[in-house]
C-alpha cells in the first residue's frame, strides 16, 4: 500500500509538469503569427504554411478565376449563356480558412495528436461550398423572359388552290423564376464541378390552341359576299386591296373576337396605304386609307350571312354607293370599329381576295344549319333628306367661274331586315339594325374677283340668296353685260383707258361627282 502511494505523487507531478510545459509552449507559439500546417489544401490550392490573411487572399484569387465560368441556362430548345459573375456565385463556407488554421491546435490532447498524425499520412483537403446571389439571379431571369420563353403558336390553317392545309402549333414556354432560382442554387451548391455547365430551368408550359381534329371541321361555306370597286381611283383601289390582304387568312377559334380596325390599322404609307377620298366632318378629304371601309363593309355582309355574333358596328356618317343603306360597316380610328365573335362550336377561317375590281370575303367553318334554311337581308329606306347647296365666294377666281368642290349626298334613315326562309317559305323577318346617314350639301366655289364695284355687289348679293340658279344667272349676266363704270376724273391724262377684257370669261362647272365614299371620320 505504501508503495502505490509513493508512485502516485510522482505521476501527479509529471502530469502537472506536462500541463505546465504545454501551457508554456502554447504561450510561446501565440507570440508568433499562426500558420496553416503542412499538407493542407482548400480545393486544389495548397495553403500549407500560409497565415490566415494569405490563405484568404489565395481563396479570393481562386474565386475570381471562377467568375468567367460559363453557364448555359436552357428552356427546351431555347437557351442563354451567362457567367458565374452574372449569377453572383460566392463561397458560402469561408470558415474553412479558420478550420485549416486550427488543425492540431484545438480540442484535447488526443484530438490534437491525432490531427497531426493524420496530416503525416495524407493531405487534408477542405471543400468549398458555393452559392448564388438569389436576388441577382431573379433579376437576370426576369430580364430574359422573352429570350428564354416563347409564346404558344396555335394550330392554324392556310388555304391553297382551293384546299385547306393544317399547320401544327407549338407549346408556349414561360420561365418559372422562383423555381428556376432554386434549381440554379441547388446545382451550384451540390453538383457544380467548377467547369462550364448547363442548367435546365423550371418552366410553365402552355398548350397551343386547336387540334387537327378541330381544324378538320373547317370545310363549309358559312357566308360569302362581294362588292365592286372598279370605278375607284388608283389610290383607293390600292387601299381596298391592301386592307383585304390584312384580313385574308384570319382564323378564329370558338369564342374569339376580331377587331377589324385593329387588323387594318395603322392607316399610314408605311402600312401600305395611299391617299384617297374619305369622309371628314361632312366633307370629302384626301387621307391615307381612304376607301378602307369597303373592306369592313364587304366583310360585314359575309359575317352576317354566316350568322356570327356582331359585337360592334357603325354606319357611315354619309351614304355609300357600293351597298344598300344599313348594309355598311364603318371604321374610324378608335371611335368606330367593326367587331364580331365566333359563336359557333368550331373554328372559322376568313378568305379574302380582290379580282377584276371586285373584293370578295368568304367565311368557312362547320355549318350545322339545316340545308333548306336560307338567310338573307333586305334594306328598307325609311326617310330621305335632300341636300342643299353651299356657295363659297372666292376672290381668286373672276366672276363667271363656278366649280363644284364637293358633290351632294342625300340623307337617309334606313333599317335592315333579317329574313329566314325554309324551303322557300318565309319563316321570320326581324329588324337587324337601323342606320341614319347625314345629308351633305353640294359645295360650289363662286368666283367674285373683279375691280368693278357694281359687279362685285351683284355677285355677292346673288351668293347671299343661297340659290344656285340665281348665282348662275347673275354670273352669266355679268359676263355678257358687265356694269358700266364711272368715267375717270378730268385730270386723268391717259390717252385711252384700258378696258377689262371679259370676252373670255365663261361660267364653268368643274364638278367631280366621283362618289368616293369613306375614310377620315369614317376611315
Amino acid at each position: 500500500m505504501k508503495k502505490y502511494l509513493k508512485i502516485f505523487p510522482a505521476f501527479a507531478l509529471a502530469v502537472a509538469a506536462g500541463v505546465f510545459g504545454h501551457t508554456v509552449i502554447t504561450a510561446q507559439a501565440g507570440e508568433s503569427e499562426a500558420v496553416i500546417p503542412e499538407t493542407v489544401y482548400i480545393e486544389d490550392r495548397d495553403v500549407s504554411g500560409m497565415t490566415e490573411e494569405e490563405a484568404r487572399e489565395e481563396l479570393d484569387s481562386y474565386v475570381r478565376q471562377l467568375q468567367n465560368t460559363v453557364f448555359t441556362l436552357t428552356t427546351g430548345d431555347t437557351s442563354i449563356r451567362v457567367s458565374a459573375q452574372d449569377l453572383g456565385i460566392q463561397v458560402e463556407n469561408e470558415e474553412v480558412v479558420e478550420e485549416a488554421l486550427n488543425i492540431g491546435k484545438t480540442g484535447n490532447l488526443i484530438t490534437r495528436y491525432k490531427d497531426k498524425k493524420d496530416l503525416e499520412k495524407e493531405p487534408r483537403v477542405f471543400e468549398l461550398v458555393f452559392g448564388v446571389d438569389q436576388d441577382k439571379v431573379e433579376r437576370l431571369l426576369g430580364s430574359n423572359q422573352e429570350n428564354l420563353g416563347q409564346e404558344a403558336v396555335n394550330c392554324s390553317l392556310t388555304r391553297e388552290n382551293g384546299s385547306f392545309r393544317i399547320i401544327d402549333g407549338a407549346n408556349g414556354i414561360k420561365v418559372n423564376v422562383s423555381d428556376s432560382v432554386k434549381n440554379i442554387s441547388e446545382f451550384v451548391g451540390k453538383e457544380w464541378d467548377k467547369e462550364n455547365a448547363s442548367i435546365e430551368l423550371a418552366v410553365e408550359v402552355t398548350e397551343p390552341q386547336g387540334t387537327r381534329e378541330e381544324l378538320s371541321k373547317v370545310k363549309d361555306v358559312l357566308g360569302t359576299f362581294h362588292t365592286d370597286f372598279s370605278s375607284s381611283s388608283a389610290g383607293r383601289a390600292t387601299n381596298v386591296k391592301n386592307g383585304c390582304s390584312k384580313i385574308d387568312g384570319t382564323l378564329l377559334y370558338p369564342g374569339e373576337q376580331l377587331s377589324v380596325a385593329e387588323a387594318l390599322n395603322p392607316m399610314t404609307a408605311e402600312n401600305g396605304y395611299e391617299l384617297a377620298g374619305s369622309y371628314e366632318n361632312g366633307t370629302t378629304v384626301q387621307t391615307y386609307g381612304g376607301g378602307i371601309c369597303q373592306v369592313s363593309t364587304t366583310l360585314y355582309n359575309a359575317v352576317i350571312l354566316s350568322e356570327l355574333q356582331i359585337d360592334e358596328r357603325y354606319n357611315h356618317s354619309m351614304i355609300v354607293n357600293y351597298v344598300e343603306p344599313s348594309m355598311d360597316a364603318a371604321i374610324a380610328g378608335t371611335t368606330k370599329d367593326f367587331k364580331f365573335s365566333n359563336n359557333t362550336d368550331a373554328p372559322i377561317y376568313i378568305e379574302g381576295y380582290t379580282e377584276n375590281g371586285q373584293i370578295y370575303f368568304t367565311v368557312f367553318g362547320e355549318d350545322t344549319r339545316p340545308s333548306n334554311r336560307v338567310v338573307s337581308y333586305e334594306s328598307e329606306t325609311l326617310s330621305e333628306t335632300p341636300p342643299g347647296v353651299t356657295l363659297q365666294a372666292n376672290g381668286g377666281y373672276p366672276i363667271g367661274y363656278i366649280a363644284q368642290a364637293q358633290s351632294s349626298h342625300t340623307g337617309y334613315t334606313a333599317r335592315l331586315w333579317k329574313v329566314v326562309t325554309v324551303n322557300g317559305v318565309e319563316q321570320s323577318r326581324t329588324e337587324f339594325n337601323k342606320s341614319r346617314y347625314n345629308p351633305s350639301n353640294k359645295i360650289l366655289v363662286v368666283g367674285v374677283g373683279t375691280d368693278n364695284p357694281e359687279a362685285s355687289n351683284q355677285i355677292h348679293a346673288a351668293i347671299a340668296t343661297g340659290d344656285e340658279g340665281t348665282v348662275r344667272a347673275v354670273a352669266a349676266g355679268l359676263v355678257q353685260n358687265p356694269p358700266q363704270q364711272e368715267a375717270p376724273p378730268p385730270d386723268h391724262h391717259d390717252d385711252e383707258p384700258d378696258e377689262e377684257d371679259l370676252s373670255a370669261a365663261v361660267v364653268r362647272d368643274e364638278s367631280d361627282d366621283s362618289g368616293d365614299d369613306d375614310g377620315g371620320d369614317d376611315d
